[in-house]
């Protein structure tokens, strides 16, 4: 536990969590790993999980009707994978596809949900983390879209 509750903590987004609240995360924590190629999740499927990644990198994919899946953002080493663990109706509106051997943390959501609840200055310090990393790739997407449609159109 000790080891998990370490790693946890490398973790960029949960660095500085205190010791008791790495606990009960690390509580709900194990490592996994995915094969090049291997879809972790799949569009629409339960989110009962989420990742910290520590190898490899990630392509969240959507599907554009005939076409093949479009790359929405590649996510590397330190980054968090998913939210739709957090919020009902605890879906996946993403595939994400190990683009190389990827090596994770995965918490499981269901529990983390229930030590948030019983602990809510748990729940506010992950929801700050967490709220933290959707600002920045809600930033990221609106730069990518900036470019996509050009910055410079007048209207």
């Amino acid at each position: 536990m000790r080891e998990m509750q370490e790693l946890v903590g490398n973790v960029p987004a949960l660095a500085g969590l205190a010791p008791a609240h790495l606990d009960l995360a690390a509580g709900c924590a194990h490592n996994t790993r995915f094969e090049a190629g291997a879809y972790i999740f799949r569009e629409g499927d339960p989110a009962d999980v989420f990742y910290a990644l520590r190898a490899g990198s990630v392509a969240l994919e959507t599907h554009v009707p005939a076409r093949e899946a479009v790359i929405v953002e590649t996510l590397h080493e330190g980054d968090l994978l998913g939210w739709s663990w957090l919020f009902p109706p605890y879906r996946w509106s993403f595939d994400a596809r190990a683009v190389e051997p990827v090596g994770a943390i995965a918490f499981d959501g269901a529990c983390l949900r229930g030590k948030c609840e019983a602990d809510h200055d748990l729940g506010y310090e992950l929801m700050q983390r967490i709220a933290q990393v959707i600002i920045e790739r809600l930033q990221a997407t609106r730069l990518r879209l900036l470019d996509v449609y050009g910055a410079g159109v007048a209207r």
